[in-house]
């Protein structure tokens, strides 16, 4: 009993910094307080989310093919997550359209890269940068595809995939930045997480809370998918344990802000989808010792 208790005690005390950066987002919109949500989304999805993307992949002390091999095996959990999802939906007579994209596309933005960079330090950053431009990728085709009906248009042109590509490029090339570029992009890179957490706790408070049935049921189906796509992906992906596990932590995270957000607009079951949200993000707060061990390889 006491083991488990430490394990949470420690755990929380990693999570401290995160819990408390999203808090003043909580408060503030609790409180009311001006926050110009659109100027954040544009600025971190634009520009600091890209330069983070671009100078953790060129500076990661990671050879370039397996970087390449990080982008694959995030490519291929998140197929395999969505084909779970998929039947799980079926399976719990949950129209599939309207919450494919809740239930298969994890909070890997601006949750699970903090979270990630918490449970296994700087070496986990790079991996869990990877895994968001895929998954960023897949949300603005596949899952705006599935849910409109329609293509997203220019989701080639979304500047985190480009910003990924450029920095494959230049270490491919071995090209040679200047460092006050380096320095430049880091710099304005440093603002998202800040960023990213004071808006998820901003829209946390905003979420209703009308859906929370069968956002319960999209949970479950979202954290079952997760969990055994993550144990294959330890297990079969041949990449080393500690980016297996960022990739497995990542699979698992809970459902993302941004798939309510395009329920909310594109179909009638915004509140369903947003309950999703809550009650998954505040289970896998609770439950994130448990996350990290089964992410380290222990219960895998």
């Amino acid at each position: 009993m006491s083991g488990l208790l430490g394990l949470y005690l420690s755990t929380f005390a990693k999570l401290a910094p995160l819990l408390a950066c999203a808090g003043v987002g909580f408060v503030w919109a609790r409180r009311e307080l001006p926050f110009a949500g659109a100027f954040v989304t544009m600025l971190v999805t634009s520009v600091a989310t890209p330069a983070l993307v671009f100078h953790t992949l060129v500076t990661a002390k990671l050879e370039s093919q397996m970087i390449i091999e990080i982008f694959i095996a995030s490519f291929a959990g998140l197929v395999l997550v969505g084909l779970l999802c998929w039947v799980g939906l079926r399976i719990a007579r949950l129209p599939v359209r309207s919450f494919f994209q809740t239930a298969w596309i994890p909070n890997a933005g601006n949750l699970g890269i903090p979270v990630s960079q918490i449970a296994f330090g700087d070496a986990g950053l790079p991996v869990a940068v990877a895994f968001f431009a895929v998954s960023t990728f897949l949300t603005h085709t596949v899952g705006v595809k599935i849910l409109t009906g329609t293509s997203a248009g220019k989701a080639w042109q979304n500047p985190v995939l480009l910003a990924s590509v450029l920095a494959v490029l230049v270490r491919t090339l071995d090209l040679s930045l200047p460092m006050w570029a380096l320095a430049s992009v880091q710099l304005v890179g440093s603002i998202t997480v800040p960023l990213m957490l004071l808006s998820l706790g901003y829209s946390l408070f905003q979420i209703p809370r009308s859906g929370l049935k069968t956002g319960a049921a999209i949970t479950a189906v979202r954290f079952v998918a997760g969990w055994i796509a993550g144990a294959l992906v330890f297990h079969l992906s041949g990449l080393e344990p500690l980016l297996a596990g960022v990739i497995s932590l990542q699979l698992s995270m809970p459902c993302a802000v941004a798939s309510y957000m395009f329920a909310a607009r594109y179909s009638d079951r915004g509140n369903d989808s947003a309950g999703a949200v809550l009650i998954s993000t505040v289970l896998f707060v609770a439950a994130a010792p448990l996350m990290f061990w089964l992410a380290s390889g222990g219960g895998w």
